[in-house]
């Protein structure tokens, strides 16, 4: 940590933005931005020089925020569908208006290519417009009566004061999605960003400064994790918790919101599966791996990490696989390659320890396999053949760009390979025969299945997954049932 008490942010980021403003270093709590005592360093993970000092925040500050939110919280949960709507639609298009700079920030904190940062924050800002229509969805269901002569009525009522945890891989989007669904439900808001990522979350917070969204609807703590958290977690005032992150982290703070009884989301690891059957379309099941494997240089909870390959076309795949990542470009962001570096030298670490790991189990490496010299945080796109089945790499999430191939012999050992995990988040089925879909469709255990494609995210559709990978959905109308309770009303007008 750095101790300081003036905000300092890189001249050269704060130079490449047409809106300097949006390079917020100040933690925001109700309508102050609030610089601290002491900051922390943002750096850019492709050159490792420092970008900005970031606020560093104390628990104290945090049970602050809270404070601030549950007294918007009077005014805000009464507040009409069309307001909410209102000011989300314009945060929506604030965002949208300042795209460009948004992903500056973005690729300068979290090193993703710049056309990468340019698509998550369309995909942000698709939350804020989606839920500022869902905001204005009727919230009472009338039920027919069990009763003579008594009305019946549902009522769905935002629970309060709303925290919500976010990491480094999607620093705009996982936020959107958390605070556009509880907003519009009508709760206020804590957030808190990773301390890798922070000023994504400050652009927001300034964005919605803006736009009229009102004073401690949504404050932003910046600093330490388990300080700020852990304060909220204990706090009764907060009485729902969204995080997205790591499983292990998702145990712990399930564990420290038991005693307050708060309403969880919780979206955790992934380590996904990708099959592809012999009657898969080669050339497109190659195409969709390498978008299921290296978008965001596999930093990803839905990156693909277990690839199980039918053996009569195994070594077609391999070949064309390989070829195929052999042909990405590697460099910093703003240069706009395929992949750009890993986050920290602790993801680097676990790529290395993944390769070898196979190798002293008979891998064949295709590609790829070692650090890059363009800088400490670079590792190359790498295949490794042959992975055998107790390999760490085929256990443990990767979260980096190796991708790990094995052949099966048959439909239920794919599935039964696939599903020997203790994630279940999303996975990937390439085959062309309707009834094998319809059966590996129902015998996956993950939450959302993609077949013949990558892509199936979105704002409309219910994200999350199953087992360890997570409690309850993000995104569509489900996302809203996290940040409300159900009232029931027996009415007698007697």
């Amino acid at each position: 940590m750095v101790d300081g008490t003036q905000a300092q942010t890189s001249s050269d980021l704060a130079a490449s933005l047409e809106d300097a403003g949006l390079l917020e270093t100040r933690s925001r709590i109700g309508s102050a931005w609030i610089a601290g005592d002491a900051r922390f360093a943002v750096t850019d993970p492709a050159t490792g020089t420092e970008i900005a000092r970031v606020a560093d925040l104390s628990a104290k500050d945090a049970g602050r925020a809270v404070g601030v939110a549950h007294a918007a919280f009077e005014g805000w949960s009464v507040s009409l569908p069309q307001e909410r709507a209102r000011v989300l639609h314009a945060w929506y298009r604030a965002m949208i208006a300042h795209r460009e700079d948004l992903a500056r920030i973005m690729t300068a904190e979290q090193g993703k290519p710049i056309s990468e940062s340019r698509g998550e924050i369309d995909y942000a800002a698709s939350f804020l417009e989606f839920y500022a229509e869902e905001a204005r969805r009727p919230n009472i269901e009338g039920v027919t009566s069990h009763l003579k002569d008594a009305e019946v009525e549902l009522w769905r009522e935002p629970v309060g004061v709303a925290a919500l945890v976010t990491p480094w891989n999607f620093p705009s989007a996982m936020i959107t999605r958390k605070a556009a669904a509880a907003i519009a439900a009508g709760c206020t808001t804590v957030v808190h960003p990773s301390a890798e990522t922070p000023l994504s979350a400050l652009a927001l917070a300034e964005l919605a400064r803006r736009v009229g969204l009102p004073d401690g609807v949504f404050n932003v703590v910046t600093g330490d994790a388990a300080e700020i958290v852990g304060a909220w977690t204990e706090d009764a005032r907060v009485r729902a918790l969204s995080f997205t992150g790591s499983t292990e982290i998702g145990r712990l703070l399930y564990r420290q919101s038991a005693d307050t009884v708060k309403r969880l989301v919780l979206e955790l690891g992934g380590h996904a599966p990708f099959l592809v059957f012999a009657d898969a379309d080669m050339d497109r099941a190659v195409d969709e791996a390498v978008k299921a494997k290296f978008a965001t240089t596999g930093q990803d909870c839905l990156g693909a990490n277990r690839f199980f390959v039918e053996r009569s076309v195994y070594e077609t795949f391999c070949e064309k696989f390989a070829a195929a990542t052999r042909a990405l470009t590697l460099g910093p962001g703003c240069d706009d390659p395929d992949l750009g570096p890993l986050m920290n030298e602790r993801a680097v670490a676990k790529q290395e320890d993944h390769v070898a790991d196979a190798l002293e189990r008979g891998a064949r490496l295709l590609c790829g396999g070692a650090r890059d010299a363009q800088g400490p945080l670079f590792y190359q796109p790498t295949v490794l053949a042959d992975v055998a089945p107790d390999a760490k790499i085929l256990h443990e999430e990767t979260f980096g760009p190796v991708a790990a191939i094995a052949p099966f012999d048959t439909e239920a050992e794919a599935l039964e390979r696939a599903n020997a995990t203790e994630y279940g988040l999303v996975a990937y089925l390439h085959t062309q025969d309707p009834r094998r879909i319809y059966r590996a469709s129902r015998a996956l255990q993950f939450g959302m299945v993609a077949v013949n494609r990558t892509k199936v995210t979105g704002a409309p559709i219910p994200f999350g997954g199953m087992k360890q990978s997570g409690l309850a959905r993000e995104g569509a109308r489900y996302g809203l049932e996290a940040f409300t309770d159900i009232k029931y009303v027996c009415r007698d007008w007697a």
